[in-house]
């Protein structure tokens, strides 16, 4: 198991976000969010407030969301439109949608002033089947490669975002990503889900980045599909009647969001409502054992337990990454299961 450190303290969180979380795929939102030139999107990807943007070329964009005068923000956090220009919310900075300093405010006279120095800086932008990612390491291999694995699966349906949820938990967001990448809880902790699909053969399969779940279903389900977690801290869940983009953001060493994002077919109302119930009744569920396991991570009475072979090889991959990325010595394998 990580150590019971690395799952508390801003030290901790500190090398997550820049390890781990800057150095990696993540999700901002959907092109449809943002159709028209001016239309942005603005996140915080470990730590870091980010945007992009769409031009008047009709491509994606992608900044940090910091001004270079004096570190004021460019735009309000979330979905919004800033026309045909960025102007600082602090001084009033100007900068053309490609990132150039077009106008420094009212600054005056400065010797040795060159604006084309003050650019915005730049992260990488890139969009798999309308999901739009961002990267701040410039260096990044392309997305597509991250997403390999998902290239044979079915294309995404053609459907709108109908809703938008957002949840606090109050854990690390190792602990309730761990918790996402095993089954292994959900008899206990989620006993209805056997209603659904057929807990008894659920499974988890690896491949490069993406790790995949699946379990039989059962008639009618709601949760039929196929349900495939990106490292570091995304799963795209696919149902019968849509999508679910669940994304888990680190906002402190022990506060995590999840944001939900539901793709489906708006006219479906009362598999809609059945959805949203189900999913709800489910988070609460899952906040309930990964608030309990933090506060039991951060008495120190707990020392590191054992992975089950059986059931817990997505978790063991997932904290041999953290453990690289902290410096540490992974955890050791597993042995195989009996």
């Amino acid at each position: 198991m990580l150590r019971v450190d690395l799952y508390c303290g801003e030290d901790a969180l500190k090398v997550d976000r820049t390890e781990v979380l800057r150095r990696s795929w993540q999700f901002i939102g959907h092109e449809t969010m943002i159709p028209a030139a001016g239309d942005y999107l603005a996140e915080e990807v470990g730590g870091a407030p980010v945007l992009v943007v769409r031009n008047a070329e009709g491509q994606l964009a992608g900044f940090h969301n910091v001004c270079r005068h004096r570190a004021g923000a460019l735009v309000a956090d979330g979905q919004g439109r800033c026309g045909e220009a960025f102007v600082c919310r602090y001084h009033g900075w100007r900068y053309a949608l490609d990132g150039r300093l077009r106008s420094a405010t009212d600054f005056g006279s400065a010797p040795g002033f060159d604006p084309r120095q003050y650019g915005l800086f730049p992260i990488r932008v890139e969009s798999w089947r309308g999901l739009v990612f961002v990267n701040l390491d410039l260096d990044a291999a392309p997305l597509a490669r991250t997403l390999e694995p998902l290239a044979g699966a079915a294309p995404l349906p053609a459907f709108p975002l109908v809703e938008r949820r957002s949840h606090a938990l109050a854990c690390n967001w190792k602990t309730y990503v761990e918790n996402y990448l095993e089954g292994y809880h959900l008899p206990m902790v989620h006993p209805e889900f056997d209603e659904d699909v057929v807990v008894a053969d659920y499974r988890v399969e690896i491949e490069g980045e993406v790790i995949f779940h699946a379990a039989p279903p059962r008639d009618a389900s709601v949760y039929a599909g196929t349900w495939a977690w990106l490292w570091p801290n995304l799963a795209i869940n696919t149902y019968r009647h849509g999508y679910m983009i669940e994304r888990m953001t680190a906002l402190g060493p022990e506060e995590t969001r999840l944001d939900y994002f539901y793709f489906f077919d708006p006219a479906r109302t009362e598999e809609l409502a059945q959805m949203f119930a189900v999913s709800d009744r489910v988070t609460a569920q899952d906040k309930q054992v990964c608030e309990e396991v933090q506060r039991n991570l951060r008495t120190g009475i707990y020392r590191g337990g054992v992975l089950s072979p059986k059931h817990e090889h997505g978790v063991a991959w997932f904290q041999a990454r953290i453990a690289q990325a902290h410096g540490e010595p992974a955890p050791a394998k597993l042995a195989a299961a009996s």
